[in-house]
């Protein structure tokens, strides 16, 4: 099966490969990304799309014609944000006339014309479903702009239909991201409905893409020089492609992205639990290039509610595929989601997530206090009745705990040997650079140690709990 998919993967276009370069008057966008690694891929998806449209790339927004805000609407102070820049960029807009500002992917899907209300600067909305129609969309918003009365003439264009169908199959992503570690979305939107999470509602229902078209996206990557990919989906394990000869499984896509020449290492996430089988672990196991580090999302560590958030998994299933994968994997790492103060969540309930996170011991998360969105089932049916005082007690219970835990994790790693893919310079000190272990934890090497793009051993000289530090 890996084979066969390796070569159909070699056909399809490569659309970036004979790209011109922009002529010298071309109108300059500005991308600014909101969100997870899946809004990241889709801003280079977009940058792709209009580059290919003629548009240069700015490198502020106050150098651009056009800025383009890629959101999300997973939690509502990311909205917030969101909101507050835009009026930010509104202020900018009238400094400079004829500047478009537009909003897309999961805040615009979820929020629609209401969003201008909130945002009344904003020029063009549209959804993840969207973004081959950018440039027509943006091409009309200029033009409006650059009458008279500018956007005085009517509503911003608005583009929010959702669509079953779109993979952007022919598209590419490699026109942004730094170079070294790359993105591929093999899957869009979601059917697991959990009841606290919007992602169904803005994205849509979930669909991949044709195995030859990743393992294309994967290799126009590689020849552009990227030696790292993370394979992207809601569920991303969840991934299945039907066709005649047999349908195409997550664990068999991951071991023919591991075949392709050239690419050093490959990620993927987010999974789900509970398509966490038994193949999918086999192939992290055997495939040296797939990193030896799983994001497994908990939310909580009660079965009540686990069951009220309809996860469709236990605790103990929980722990079992733990269980397997450090079986499997003795040193693998994870890191999880933890979602404290959800409908009727108890101290009871609360204190049992602390327990299983002293159990499990993640080597990360990240941890939010729930808010309620709307659309989803929790917000028509199930009571926000957690206070906001004890949310944010609970969730500095977990960062705290959280912390801990990290920091004993990352300890246990200074005097080892580490491989790390150089990713660029490191902010604190420019001199130095800064890459990341198979297990995904940042390391700062000494300066002169290292070329952005390459593979350096190093031992670990010492360690916080966020970060290791390399001596050659």
């Amino acid at each position: 099966m890996s084979e066969r998919l390796v070569s159909i993967g070699k056909r399809g276009p490569t659309p970036s490969a004979a790209r011109p370069a922009p002529a010298a008057d071309a109108p300059r966008v500005f991308v600014e990304t909101y969100g997870c690694q899946m809004n990241v891929a889709d801003s280079d998806l977009i940058g792709s799309v209009l580059a290919d449209a003629g548009y240069a790339q700015a490198a502020r927004a106050d150098e651009a014609d056009v800025i383009l805000v890629n959101t999300c609407a997973v939690r509502e102070k990311a909205e917030e944000r969101v909101i507050a820049r835009a009026a930010e960029l509104g202020a900018l807009k009238r400094k400079k006339p004829g500047t478009v500002l537009a909003i897309v992917g999961c805040m615009a899907e979820h929020l629609k014309e209401n969003l201008a209300d909130r945002a009344p600067a904003v020029d063009v909305i549209a959804g993840p479903d969207s973004y081959r129609r950018m440039p027509e969309l943006l091409s009309t918003a200029r033009a409006r702009n650059a009458e008279p009365v500018g956007r005085a003439v009517g509503a911003p264009l608005v583009d929010v239909k959702l669509d079953k169908a779109e993979t952007y199959e022919g598209l590419s992503g490699a026109v942004g991201g730094d170079g070294v570690s790359g993105f591929v979305t093999i899957q869009r939107g979601c059917d697991k409905f959990c009841t606290f999470c919007v992602v169904p509602f803005t994205r849509g229902r979930e669909r991949g893409a044709a195995p030859r078209e990743i393992l294309r996206q994967v290799r126009e990557l590689v020849d552009a020089g990227y030696r790292e990919v993370t394979l992207l989906g809601q569920t991303v394990n969840s991934y299945v492609w039907p066709s005649e000869e047999g349908d195409v499984t997550f664990a068999q896509l991951l071991r023919a992205v591991a075949q392709i020449d050239g690419l050093e290492r490959i990620r993927f996430t987010s999974p789900y639990p509970v398509d966490f089988t038994a193949d999918v672990i086999a192939a992290i196991a055997e495939e040296s290039k797939v990193c030896k580090y799983v994001h497994l999302p908990l939310q909580s560590g009660s079965n009540t509610v686990l069951e009220r958030m309809r996860r469709g998994y236990t605790v103990e299933d929980y722990k079992a595929i733990v269980a397997n994968l450090r079986a499997a994997m003795p040193h693998i790492a994870l890191s999880t989601d933890i979602l404290t103060g959800f409908s009727g969540e108890t101290e009871e309930d609360h204190q049992a997530t602390l327990a299983l996170m002293r159990e499990i011991r993640f080597d990360s998360a990240f941890m939010f206090a729930y808010s309620e969105r709307d659309l989803t089932f929790a917000a028509k049916k199930l009571a926000d009745d957690v206070p906001p005082e004890v949310k944010q007690r609970r969730l500095g219970e977990i960062v705290a705990l959280q912390e801990r835990i990290s920091a004993e994790v990352f300890a246990a790693h200074v005097g080892r040997a580490e491989r790390v893919l150089v990713t660029g310079p490191s902010k604190r000190d420019p001199r130095q650079l800064v890459g990341r272990t198979d297990g995904f934890k940042s390391v700062i090497l000494p300066t002169g140690v290292g070329q952005i793009g390459g593979l350096v051993d190093v031992t670990i000289e010492r360690a916080t709990m966020a970060t290791l530090f390399a001596r050659a």
